[in-house]
């Protein structure tokens, strides 16, 4: 069929005036009827295909170019939230409109579309409204400016505080700022806020750009807000459990305020429509994980002072297991405290004690929040490793066993013992319980091992070895029995018996047999006392802590020549004493115990309790007013430089001065010494800060000790064989001499000694002896 020029032309006037947009506007007079003669003559013309193509790719670009720009060129990088909340409201609502506009061209586009008969989809859309719909979005999108999340932000923002306020105006006075929306409660515009806000969001559902242009900014406030409001909530407080009080906050407050986001302004989403009610399930599992994610962290950075703080934080502590289960932050947990231990706790600066006291804490914080002790094994390993190379970590442990009051949590863990031990049999039982490891435990270590051992076993563990903290209470123990005047022999032998519960009878039958001495030198000494002739012989009295030799630790060696008068008395108790047990008789201990003595000279007169030594250092100024120390030291048997630094008591106490280089005089001036006298006050003291040591060998001198057996061993080896190397040496020394056991690297250590004090030679691995 053929038409006329002049036809043609009328026809495309016709199909303008359906479609303005060809001519670049949108604003439309036709009516239905008139729209259904032109979609004839369309039809008839065969080119609905092309009018329809050609309509959309003029509706694209008048977005591109008209309507898009100017929403984009209202988002501008502001401060003034309030501000923010308008120009977001303004863009919105002008772009709202300016689509809205299309609407009666997109309703003709639809019939147009239905009679093409091609069934293509528009943009990507089975029809022309969603079509367009997802066009104006890819447009919108296209031309993100750089900021465009400030203004988004302050609009939320705003919103929420207002929300989150909403309870808390009610009793307001007038004179009172609004919480809400920062105005003067009576210029208060929350009701307005509000009103826009839940217009705003129906507006961007309609366009189906909610969760597209703000869905990012929404989830990063929101975090933002969960992160602010867990630190004021739970910042240093360790006592109370937070996560129900997060949990509820949560959903009243959050989740309710952003499902009126989505169902613009109610306060449930409608039942019918699944895919918000899916858009605002999905919101949650990401702001429940962010919520237990944060938590946990801030938590995870507070942990140390919570395991400090335990038991009385153990609401935080069940938190962190809660949240555990819920995030992936065991490993950072794990490095994290890892950390914090070595940093706070393992360097110079802290008492071994203290330590102790922390790593005990540790265990039990750490056990209550990971019952299989993977998370334990793995944190505390600096901790025993550090341990092991203090000096005094043996010590202050079988201390703190046996230290009264509450305070010490060891002693509380011994009394423990033997009610925990009668439990054991019920957990062999619980196998409905049996949970798997963890997948970071290691496979090497028995799972029952690790959860099984007590904390005792965890400090003895550090060493290998419970003869070590045998060995080191039973030195404790001396050192106690011996520093007391006064004895309590019964708490000692609860104790005892409480220690040998967990050690064994036979690794503390020694000290059984201390104690022991101590009861019956109280005996021996009250019958010497009633001894007539003995008690005639001495000017005064005495009271001998007999001990048996095989049984007590070594003691310190120490030489002191004492006063003849002293030595006379020693000389009658010992053979009171033999008189008294036939076949016995007593090696004297000059330098250990304490002497009361009495002094007075001038106006200034003491009554002390001293050492033995200064007690005999005294006693030679009471015969000679002046000594040097050369003399001092012929006569008292004791080295120059100990001399010189225990003659600082005496001169403390302003009884003694050096009137020359290393030449002491007794001052009899009563005034001479009032600088110093304010040792009237120290007259109950028993003696100097030196004689709270201990009078025993320490552990590393008995070890030495114990080494210097295998010298002749080893001195007998190279004479025979010339030169052997450290393993060779120690396979022969366990053949040899099997009594006493030698770690290859304490060996190591002994025979470098040897080397430094030229008794060894080393030469390429190998040892000898030094050609004479």
């Amino acid at each position: 069929m053929s038409y006329k020029t002049g036809d043609l032309k009328v026809y495309w006037n016709r199909i303008n005036y359906a479609f303005p947009i060809l001519n670049d506007t949108i604003s439309s007079e036709c009516t239905a009827a008139e729209y259904e003669e032109i979609q004839q003559i369309i039809v008839g013309l065969g080119i609905q295909v092309r009018i329809r193509d050609l309509v959309l790719v003029h509706i694209e670009k008048y977005l591109r170019q008209r309507v898009i720009p100017p929403f984009w060129s209202k988002f501008m990088k502001i401060e003034e939230e309030i501000k923010g909340f308008q120009l977001f409201k303004s863009a919105v609502n002008d772009l709202y409109e300016a689509v809205s506009k299309f609407y009666d061209m997109l309703r003709q586009l639809t019939i147009l579309n239905s009679s093409c008969g091609d069934n293509k989809p528009v943009f990507g859309e089975k029809n022309v409204i969603l079509g367009f719909k997802q066009l104006v979005r890819a447009t919108l999108l296209s031309q993100l400016p750089l900021n465009y999340q400030v203004i988004i932000n302050h609009f939320y923002k705003v919103s929420f505080n207002v929300f989150d306020n909403e309870y808390e105006n009610s009793d307001m006075g007038e004179d009172v700022m609004c919480s809400g929306c920062w105005n003067e409660y009576s210029d208060c515009n929350c009701a307005y806020i509000v009103k826009v806000f839940h217009d705003t969001n129906r507006k961007l559902m309609e366009l189906n750009l909610l969760e597209r242009l703000t869905g990012q900014v929404l989830t990063n406030f929101i975090q933002l807000r969960i992160e602010s409001h867990i630190q004021k909530l739970c910042n240093g407080t360790f006592d109370v459990s937070h996560i129900a009080f997060l949990e509820n906050w949560l959903d009243t407050t959050v989740m309710s305020w952003l499902t009126r986001i989505y169902c613009a302004g109610s306060s449930k989403p409608p039942p019918d429509d699944k895919n918000i009610q899916n858009a605002i399930e999905k919101f949650k599992q990401k702001l429940s994980y962010y919520l237990y994610h944060s938590y946990t962290k801030l938590r995870i950075d507070q942990l140390f002072n919570i395991i400090i703080d335990y038991p009385d934080s153990q609401p935080a502590v069940d938190d962190i297991k809660l949240c555990l289960e819920k995030t992936d932050l065991r490993a950072t947990l794990c490095r994290k405290l890892q950390v914090a231990l070595e940093t706070r706790l393992l360097h110079h600066g802290v008492n071994t004690t203290d330590i102790l006291t922390a790593y005990v804490s540790t265990i039990r914080a750490l056990r209550h929040l990971d019952p299989s002790g993977v998370i334990l094994d793995t944190v505390t390993k600096p901790v025993r490793s550090y341990l092991r190379n203090r000096e005094d970590t043996v010590r202050s442990v079988v201390s703190s066993l046996t230290e009264d009051g509450a305070g010490s949590e060891l002693a509380e863990e011994l009394a423990k013992f033997a009610a925990e031990t009668d439990g054991d049999s019920d957990k062999d039982e619980a196998w409905d319980e049996w949970n798997p490891d963890p997948v970071d435990a290691d496979p090497k270590v028995n799972a029952a091992d690790r959860k099984a051992s007590d904390i005792i076993s965890m400090l003895v563990n550090v060493y290998g070895s419970k003869e070590l903290f045998v060995n080191e209470y039973r030195t404790l123990l001396a050192d106690r029995l011996l520093a007391q005047s006064v004895i309590n022999t019964e708490k000692e032998i609860r104790y005892l018996e409480l220690l040998k519960l967990r050690f064994g009878e036979s690794q503390l039958h020694f000290c059984e047999v201390m104690l022991k001495d101590i009861s019956d030198s109280k005996r021996i000494n009250a019958l010497i006392q009633q001894d007539k002739e003995f008690e005639a012989a001495n000017k005064f009295t005495s009271n001998a802590m007999i001990l048996s030799a095989q049984f007590w630790p070594p003691f310190k060696d120490e030489t002191l020549e004492l006063p003849e008068e002293i030595k006379n008395h020693f000389k009658a108790y010992t053979k009171s004493y033999e008189a008294l047990k036939g076949n016995r008789t007593l090696d004297w201990k000059p330098h250990l115990g304490n002497v009361n003595i009495e002094i007075e000279i001038g106006n200034k007169k003491l009554d002390l309790t001293v050492s033995p030594f200064n007690a005999t250092l005294i006693m030679h100024f009471e015969t000679k007013p002046e000594w040097s120390l050369d003399d001092l030291h012929q006569v008292m048997k004791v080295p120059v430089t100990i001399l010189r630094r225990k003659i600082t008591y005496w001169q403390s106490m302003g009884l003694i001065s050096e009137k020359s280089s290393d030449i002491y005089v007794l001052v009899d001036d009563s005034d001479a010494g009032k600088a110093n006298v304010a040792t009237n006050q120290v007259q109950e003291m028993i003696c100097e800060d030196d004689e709270a040591e201990s009078v025993m060998a320490s552990a590393h001198d008995q070890r030495e000790r114990d080494l210097q057996v295998f010298w002749s061993y080893i001195f007998a080896m190279l004479t025979n064989l010339n030169s052997l190397p450290l393993d060779r040496i120690h396979q022969m020394l366990k053949m040899f001499a099997p009594g006493t056991e030698c770690s290859l690297q304490e060996l190591r250590q002994f025979l470098d000694t040897k080397v430094r004090t030229h008794q060894l030679v080393l030469q390429v691995g190998m040892y000898m002896l030094p050609k004479t």
